[in-house]
């Protein structure tokens, strides 16, 4: 299935491949700027920035204006009190806050010390509150005030020092939880504004690890991948290139920070560039273009879901009269990504591939519909496309017992060659905080012995211009009637059903049968009704029979990570069993050409079986 036939979308010709490796190239030389031996740390851009911008604007939130040289003063204050109450270069110190100012202050001072900071995900509690603390080897908690309620719900929070950042738009009420120092900003407050002394750090090289970021977590707790110095530094230099960035730009800045985006390519590009940041608390589809015209907001960095949410909105007059320049993220489907050019103008698209973890990535830098990214000379870069078997959940081997490369329009795993040397920083795998998880994405002997490469997990295809396309996550394609089914291609196809906010493919067992069944679970926006007969006639014009889904359950709510990536095991693991689906469901009728409610006569019409909890528990 291509993608492209999929949505419907007429594909832009293709630029010359040299015009695309000429940007590439551009991007290399900015990678390697950065030296892993290199005494050189996101502190010291920091400073250099606070000298040459002065009072330029940093941070802009709310009615709060903080140029480069008061946020850095800030970020001395935390330095110096964190330094006051024990912490050290190499120490771990967790952070848990909502997208505010102090929570740059905070990430800025604890790197003015050498201090490792892991970002805690603001709307976990319990468990995976403990496994955050436990994984990262945390030493001290910094908590802001809208995130106590965390810490009150959670029991056997590990015995360390705990220091509260007050919140005056959520003040707590009540006493605080066990543990928590509540005094802490008013040492902040009596602290030194000057420089920081930089001896402190002045071992520190590039390659040292400065951020713990937890992966998205779709499946199980989510793993603390490491981020150096190095990378999100370079990450910077190369974003300044791509988006042709200055100082002139405006940011936005409303995906979570405790996530990789946030706080890798939007803030590591605009203090490369000296630009400023508006900050956003959490993603408004209400005030987002009201907060583009009130700050002439120029970059801004999506999810595919919040542009969907965006187009789902009625058109409004002069909605086309607007300072957005650029866009960079993922998961912008053809469909959805047409549509926002076609409504909001001439905005450049920059889809990437990549993960928090990867030592690869590709973008697409010519605004070509549905690609993730172009690669004119596999020579030139570390990533590859290996063959995969979906169906016998394996990778094919040569005669030589090797891995094999994709032909052109065949899907395969995206896999990044792993770099291992002093001088090259770009390429590397930095890992998790776990031995055993670095070691399971590692694939080794790959194409020749002795190699190594990190393995994705995702699915990616090339055409004959040697642009790719996103397919799926391995494992959430699935197979039925001998053929593979891509869920994100499924989702795709019928993601502009009238009326419809998500839609959220899985495949789901059924009795006697080989594979998997299509299932969707769709949430329709607030005052729209599912039209079960308008499903059926999309899938229809859009889908080949095998790939249409079979059971369609109508949802309340989606269960979302943090990077707005939609969970499936809980809905595979429930699939169409009405004792653990309280959801409307819903069975595809080809004599009805419709889908009708879930009976057992609607099933056997359908030649299926009824789902066996005991098989699924």
């Amino acid at each position: 299935m291509s993608l492209n036939t999929l949505a419907g979308v007429l594909p832009t010709r293709p630029v010359p491949r040299e015009q695309t490796q000429a940007l590439l190239d551009l991007r290399s030389a900015a990678a390697g700027l950065i030296k892993p031996r290199d005494l050189y740390t996101l502190a010291d851009r920091l400073e250099q920035q606070a000298q040459e911008q002065g009072e330029r604007p940093f941070l802009i939130y709310r009615e709060q204006r903080l140029s480069y040289r008061e946020v850095d003063a800030r970020a001395n204050q935390m330095a110096h009190t964190f330094y006051a109450n024990g912490l050290r270069a190499g120490d771990v110190c967790a952070l848990i806050m909502e997208n505010r100012p102090a929570f740059f202050c905070t990430w800025f001072g604890l790197v003015k010390l050498g201090v490792v900071v892991a970002f805690v995900n603001t709307q976990v509690s319990g468990k995976p509150l403990l496994h955050a603390l436990q994984t990262t080897e945390a030493k001290a908690l910094v908590v802001g005030e809208e995130c106590l309620a965390n810490m009150q719900a959670t029991e056997g929070l590990p015995d360390v020092p705990c220091w509260l950042i007050h919140d005056p738009e959520t003040p707590w009420s009540g006493p605080l939880p066990k543990g928590v120092d509540g005094h802490f900003d008013s040492r902040i407050e009596n602290a030194p504004r000057t420089l920081f002394p930089r001896d402190i750090r002045a071992h520190i090289d590039a390659q040292t690890p400065t951020l713990l970021i937890f992966t998205s977590g779709t499946t199980g707790l989510p793993k603390a991948a490491r981020y150096s110095h190095m990378r999100w530094l370079s990450s910077g230099d190369v974003m300044e290139v791509t988006l042709h960035a200055t100082r002139d730009d405006v940011f936005y800045c409303c995906l979570p920070l405790y996530h990789g985006a946030a706080a890798t390519s939007v803030t590591s590009t605009a203090l490369r560039a000296g630009a400023a940041i508006v900050i956003r608390r959490k993603f408004s589809v209400r005030e987002f273009w009201s907060d583009v015209a009130s700050h002439r907001i120029s970059i801004f960095q999506y999810i595919g879901e919040i542009c969907r949410y965006l187009l789902n909105q009625p058109v409004r007059e002069g909605e086309r009269q607007h300072s957005l320049r650029c866009m960079l993220g993922a998961g912008l489907s053809p469909d959805s990504w047409q549509r926002w050019l076609e409504r909001f103008g001439p905005i450049q698209v920059f889809e990437g591939w990549g993960a928090t973890e990867a030592n690869a990535a590709i973008i697409n830098v010519d605004n070509y519909f549905g690609s993730c990214g172009r690669v004119p000379d596999w020579n030139k870069t570390n990533v590859r496309l290996v063959r995969y078997d979906i169906e016998n959940d394996c990778h094919p081997r040569d005669e030589n017992g090797f891995y094999q490369i994709c032909e052109v329009g065949e899907a395969g795993e995206a896999m990044g060659f792993i770099v291992d040397h002093p001088e090259i920083g770009g390429g590397r795998f930095e890992g998790y905080t776990s031995a055993e998880a670095t070691e399971s994405k590692i694939r080794r002997n790959v194409f020749r012995e002795g190699d190594a490469y990190w393995s994705s997990g995702d699915l990616l295809r090339q055409d004959a211009d040697g642009y790719c396309y996103f397919v799926d996550r391995i494992g959430d394609t699935y197979r039925w009637k001998s053929e593979n089914v891509s869920t994100a291609e499924v989702a795709d196809a019928l993601g502009d059903l009238a009326g419809l906010e998500l839609i959220n493919v899985y495949g789901v067992q059924v009795p006697g049968h080989e594979g998997r069944v299509g299932m969707a679970a769709v949430l329709m926006q607030p005052g729209c009704d599912f039209d079960p007969q308008a499903l059926y006639h999309l899938t229809e014009a859009r889908l080949p029979r095998y790939a249409a889904p079979v059971f369609v359950r109508v949802t309340r709510s989606a269960d979302l990570t943090a990077s707005f990536k939609l969970r499936k095991v809980d809905l595979q693991r429930q699939g169409y069993c009405p004792a653990r689906c309280s959801d409307p469901l819903y069975i595809r009728d080809e004599s009805a050409r419709t889908y009708v409610p879930y009976s057992l006569r609607a099933l056997e019409r359908a030649g299926l079986a009824a789902f066996a909890v005991a098989d699924h528990g």
